[in-house]
């Protein structure tokens, strides 16, 4: 099983960053590897969350790959869950949590995930470790896109992520 979490301070609002992950029909847009995203279902959960079904399509030279997730935007706890429904993993999940700092908001992801094919792991499993790595990195450089600049606390997003990888077999 591979994982990796990272937490990284940023000069922007819970709320901003929530809402930028939740908009998943933007992914394409600026998300290494998401070459298009689908929504087939929003509804409502129990707790009045909300929930999407959503297909993604995984790209990298002639290699593609298409998955199906089920999204759960928590915005009264700035939570958003992704759990695997179909595709090429045996596993799949992650997590973002949106935490208020004085200057802005630490965002944390975390991803775990297993190719069901060992063959599929060989040939993209560095590939998709190198672009998970990037993935709040992404977050940040659209919400400067989408924001406008980033506030006079820049030395907050200016700080080394923390962020630890591992691989457990």
């Amino acid at each position: 099983m591979n994982s990796f979490t990272t937490k990284r301070p940023v000069s922007f609002t819970p709320r901003q960053m929530f809402d930028l992950v939740a908009d998943v029909e933007k992914y394409p847009e600026f998300l290494p590897l998401c070459e298009a995203l689908t929504i087939r279902k929003r509804s409502k959960d129990d707790k009045g969350r909300d929930v999407l079904v959503a297909d993604m399509e995984c790209g990298y030279k002639s290699i593609r790959e298409r998955f199906t997730s089920r999204v759960t935007l928590d915005a009264e706890h700035q939570h958003i869950l992704v759990e695997y429904i179909d595709g090429p993993f045996r596993r799949l999940e992650n997590n973002w949590r949106f935490v208020a700092t004085p200057k802005g908001c630490e965002v944390q992801f975390q991803i775990a995930y297993e190719f069901k094919s060992r063959m599929l792991q060989l040939l993209v499993g560095g590939l998709f470790d190198k672009a998970f790595r990037k993935f709040a990195e992404a977050f940040e450089q659209r919400a400067v896109r989408v924001y406008g600049s980033r506030s006079k606390t820049d030395d907050v997003t200016d700080l080394m992520p923390e962020a630890v990888p591992s691989t457990a077999q």
